[in-house]
């Protein structure tokens, strides 16, 4: 009798160590996939074995039960977190939990560029990779409602920068980041502002920012830009700037500016109007907000395009007519 139980013992022990290898060897299997990747949303509130089953039910062809056991012994289950993630060909079981305690969602991203105007955020945002449009049929004014911020317009108001998110999130969560973004920037820049600057409040600072950001062809060149529409403004000079006549031509700009519509008077055509534009033209990024606080020492009142990315800056219309001679004109005379 004894022999026998000492029999029972050791065929269970052996049973035991094999189940122990077969689990550790499971544990670093490849799962199955049914498809090349699989989305997986855990929601919040989800129990283990409720993920167990949902990763099974999306397409990983395992045993729930086992993956339930295989949470549960790694006394991890219940650091499971809510995502949205993605599981990939190649994932083991033991990667499986891995990414699920670590909450490491699926992300995508999405750039907004320096000098974008707005009609250029919105396509963009329209293409984004698995990013929900919740604001696709909004007029600006309904989706500046929606952000908190009814009558501003939103030229100007997001911050370029690149935003990771998760798989499923929304335009408009992207867009308060992008919001939340701006308003930091250039609350900090003003902050750091010069004295004696001819603005009287931030939003001035962000439209000669943007006004700054699309005249500047050199990163250098953006406090000198910047101090000759400052001198300007403090004399009351026109700031004469093509960008802004373009932006007011909108849409139909053909890229070739003409006599004609440096002449038709709009809101934003700055040969016909004096001081700033209505609203920002552009999204500045952070250099161009602070060169727009922060000008050069300069009494330069003119500059023209040497045709590298660089300017040639004036003081006088004597000079600057002998620049666009020089660097416009061909003529080095």
């Amino acid at each position: 009798m004894l022999r026998f139980l000492r029999t029972i013992i050791l065929l269970a022990v052996l049973v035991a160590a094999g189940a122990a290898a077969w689990g550790l060897w499971w544990l670093q299997q490849p799962l199955k996939l049914a498809t090349a990747t699989i989305d997986l949303p855990v929601e919040p509130g989800t129990t283990p074995r409720g993920v167990a089953e949902l990763v099974v039910s999306k397409g990983v062809q395992t045993s729930p039960d086992l993956l339930y056991w295989w949470f549960r012994l790694s006394r991890k289950d219940r650091q499971i977190r809510a995502g949205s993630y993605e599981l990939e060909q190649g994932i083991t079981p033991r990667m499986l939990l891995e990414i699920l305690v670590r909450g490491k969602e699926a992300t995508r991203s999405l750039a907004l560029v320096e000098g974008w105007n707005w009609r250029q955020v919105r396509a963009a945002l329209a293409k984004g990779d698995q990013l929900q449009q919740l604001t696709a049929g909004d007029t600006d004014e309904q989706l500046m409602e929606r952000l908190g911020r009814p009558g501003v317009a939103p030229e100007g108001r997001f911050f370029p920068d690149t935003y990771t998110y998760s798989k499923g999130s929304t335009d408009l969560a992207l867009l308060q980041r992008a919001m939340r973004a701006m308003d930091r920037h250039l609350q900090a820049a003003w902050e750091a502002r010069a004295t004696d600057l001819p603005l009287k409040t931030p939003d001035e600072a962000l439209v000669l920012a943007s006004v700054v950001e699309k005249e500047t062809g050199r990163a250098q060149d953006r406090p000198e830009v910047a101090a000759v529409f400052i001198n300007r403004l403090r004399i009351g000079m026109p700031l004469q700037t093509d960008p802004t006549v373009i932006y007011g031509i909108g849409p139909s700009f053909d890229g070739n500016l003409r006599k004609k519509d440096l002449q038709t008077d709009t809101p934003y055509n700055t040969y016909t109007r004096a001081g700033l534009p209505p609203t920002p033209i552009s999204m500045p990024g952070k250099a161009a907000l602070l060169a727009a606080v922060q000008p050069a020492q300069s009494k330069a009142l003119y500059f023209v395009s040497r045709g590298d990315g660089s300017s040639q800056f004036s003081t006088t219309l004597d000079e600057h007519n002998r620049a666009v001679n020089r660097y416009q004109r061909g003529n080095k005379q």
